[in-house]
């Protein structure tokens, strides 16, 4: 019997009666972070990086039951010993190792092994089996630093300043939303959130992460008010009567997938920032050499493909399927 097993309702570890990120209601939940597609509703006891319990009670409600843990820290349950570590995705995000009779397998949750300034560092962790996702598993997924992005999107924002024009990037309200707030040069301008965006900042400050000055957007507004500002919005907002506000504005997308030609142009966007949150196809190819693990478990992306590759690598692979949907996220 594996150590893991996949089953209808998430990663099901049955020695210790527990599941790591289900999506169907369970007993015991493990999370790797806070994201909707891997922290879900329903589930009686949840356990969590410190960082990730405030958020998930703030998306989840204050009722549910939820254990922190530091990275690092060891939990055993009947056995088996459990332990979080960074997986440098978002605030919070982490791997979780599983040890039981000398066998390591090692839940990588989403992850990216680029450093940025606001997730903990990626930590490489040596396992027998090791479960990947592989949302930009193609070779033509290929990060610039972060530095590089940042120079863009700054002078992005200074050029429109200069035509009196607002600038809007559209980003999920948890993760890349901070990590741009952290990436803006705020001596261009005022820098204001959408409501989610706000709601999340607040709740990552409170549990002590510096975060960059923004300003939540008033509910009465002025024309012209908003033509020097950077205005953080979420992708739902895109055309939205909501967006109107900041009339005349160019808009822009923070996103792995603008790596391909033709998304921005799909998504509605004027710009395009390559900008993820997820390993890219070196950062893949780099952390599965790492680990040493023997056996290879390919989840969410282009499993088939990357798959294909790893067997071409001489590694042992199998895919499963889950119900994480990070690859939209992104």
């Amino acid at each position: 019997m594996p150590l893991l097993q996949f089953t209808t309702h998430g990663i099901y570890c049955e020695q210790a009666d527990v599941f790591i990120d289900p999506w169907k209601p369970v007993k015991k939940a493990l999370i790797t972070h806070a994201h909707s597609d891997h922290a879900r509703s329903g589930h009686q006891h949840y356990l969590a990086h410190k960082y990730s319990t405030p958020i998930m009670k703030y998306r989840l409600g204050d009722q549910i039951q939820c254990q922190s843990v530091e990275y690092g820290e060891e939990v055993r349950i009947n056995g088996v010993r459990f332990s979080f570590h960074p997986a440098g995705h978002i605030i919070g995000s982490s791997q979780i190792r599983v040890e039981y009779k000398g066998d390591v397998w090692v839940a990588s949750g989403d992850y990216k092994v680029q450093t940025d300034a606001v997730s903990e560092d990626f930590e490489p962790l040596r396992c027998n089996t090791f479960i990947t996702e592989c949302t930009f598993g193609l070779p033509v997924f290929q990060w610039e630093e972060d530095t590089q992005v940042f120079d863009q999107i700054n002078n992005w924002w200074r050029s429109n300043q200069n035509e009196g024009l607002a600038s809007i990037i559209l980003v999920y309200a948890l993760g890349k939303a901070q990590r741009v707030l952290q990436g803006l040069d705020t001596n261009i301008g005022p820098i204001f959130c959408h409501g989610a965006v706000g709601n999340t900042n607040q709740i990552i400050e409170n549990i002590g992460i510096s975060l960059n000055s923004w300003k939540s957007i008033p509910k009465e507004t002025q024309k012209g008010q908003f033509k020097n500002a950077m205005i953080l919005a979420t992708p739902s907002s895109l055309n939205s009567p909501w967006m109107k506000r900041f009339s005349p504005y160019r808009v822009a997308s923070a996103s792995g997938w603008m790596q391909l030609r033709g998304n921005r142009r799909r998504r509605g966007v004027d710009t395009g920032f390559v900008l993820s949150d997820h390993a890219d196809w070196k950062g893949l190819n780099q952390t599965i050499k790492d680990t040493g693990a023997e056996n290879i478990i390919v989840t969410h992306g282009y499993k088939e493909i990357f798959k294909n590759w790893l067997v071409e690598q001489g590694y042992n692979v199998s895919i499963e399927d889950t119900n994480f949907e990070s690859e939209i996220l992104d």
